[in-house]
């Protein structure tokens, strides 16, 4: 007889090596860009699909908890949540893959200093910090943890805004080069989008944990109680 704690442990298992498999990407995407690693960007772009395997995967289990085991209280709220954060993670994955697209078809290397400028490190290192926490608040139960993406997300979001007109003065300077800057823009409103969708996903374990509902309510004080 199947039981519905196994089955939910065997999904949050599933959703957990997801979470990884996917902050993978995103690690080895910005490797390659720092270091004009086509070879590693290349990588990623193969795994794309072991990735959206595991996405079905889990919507599959979801599926089948949901209409043979009727969950309910905080066990639905957890179902319901580990597919909304699915859905996030394989954005995040296709916003790695999109930028290792960049790197593959790059003549050249971007200019390091430039680089620094727009401080893309620092944008990929806090992408990446936020994806631990939200890993570490999934499996381990902890909002507090989940929570400390909002701030995190703040950084990336000011690293975005002042990267527009660095990329502007950078194409009236170089005119020649316009398509390589753009295509290095795009790479910046990626890891700004992944931002967003790491902070979803940390709305997520609130909800599943706390019963408390930020989505449309901010990340602040004012909450709305389910």
């Amino acid at each position: 007889m199947i039981h519905l704690e196994d089955e939910l442990n065997k999904l949050k298992d599933s959703l957990t090596e997801m979470s990884y498999q996917v902050m993978s990407q995103l690690q080895k995407s910005g490797e390659a860009l720092q270091g004009f690693d086509k070879e590693l960007a290349q990588e990623v772009i193969r795994n794309e699909r072991r990735v959206n395997a595991l996405e079905l995967k889990i919507d599959k289990e979801c599926e089948v908890i949901c209409s043979l085991m009727a969950p309910v209280a905080k066990d639905m709220r957890f179902v319901f949540a580990t597919l909304k954060i699915n859905n996030n993670l394989e954005r995040i994955a296709d916003y790695a893959e999109n930028i290792s697209l960049v790197v593959m078809g790059l003549d050249h290397a971007y200019d390091q200093a430039l680089l620094d400028q727009l401080r893309l490190a620092e944008m990929q290192k806090t992408a990446l910090s936020m994806m631990a926490d939200v890993i570490t608040g999934y499996d381990t139960d902890n909002s507090e943890t989940a929570r400390g993406v909002f701030m995190a997300d703040l950084t990336l979001n000011e690293i975005h805004k002042a990267a527009k007109p660095l990329i502007a003065e950078q194409c009236r300077k170089d005119p020649d080069n316009i398509m390589s800057y753009l295509d290095l823009w795009s790479v910046v409103r990626r890891l700004e989008r992944i931002g967003d969708h790491l902070t979803n996903i940390a709305e997520e374990i609130i909800f599943y944990l706390d019963a408390t509902v930020l989505k449309h309510e901010g990340k602040g004080p004012e909450k709305k109680e389910v």
